[in-house]
């Protein structure tokens, strides 16, 4: 499936859903999280809301967000194959992050399991 489809949207969902230590990492939390990434054809958005030790997430504009993360593709995809460090990422102002980074970096553990999650994913970039 694509890379920010509505079709991968949906399997990242699921797969964050099953991940035991994705799911122990974002217990008790509560937080929406606006992902923006920048392509040739303009901005591909997407949001994650974590509550009550689940999430969900679909493409579009969320509600109030908390957090906005912002990055090219290339960066998005770079982390997304465990190629690019979101913390070298951020430091080189590849990513920006708006909004409350606290909240952001109490969540890294979690988010440290993207990859590995996505990886289960049969992902076309």
């Amino acid at each position: 499936m694509k890379f920010l489809s509505p079709e991968w949207a949906q399997a990242m969902k699921e797969a964050l859903n099953a991940d035991v230590a994705f799911r122990a990492g974002i217990r008790g939390a509560t937080a929406t999280l606006q992902q923006v990434v920048t392509t040739a054809d303009g901005e591909a958005r997407y949001w994650i809301r974590i509550a009550e030790g689940a999430v969900d997430m679909d493409l579009g504009n969320a509600e109030a967000p908390d957090v906005t993360v912002t990055q090219g593709y290339d960066v998005a995809v770079g982390m997304a194959r465990r190629e690019v460090s979101p913390v070298s990422a951020f430091m080189t102002g590849k990513l920006r992050v708006d909004g409350n980074l606290m909240l952001l970096l109490g969540l890294q553990e979690a988010f440290s399991r993207l990859p590995e999650v996505m990886a289960t994913i049969d992902v076309e970039y």
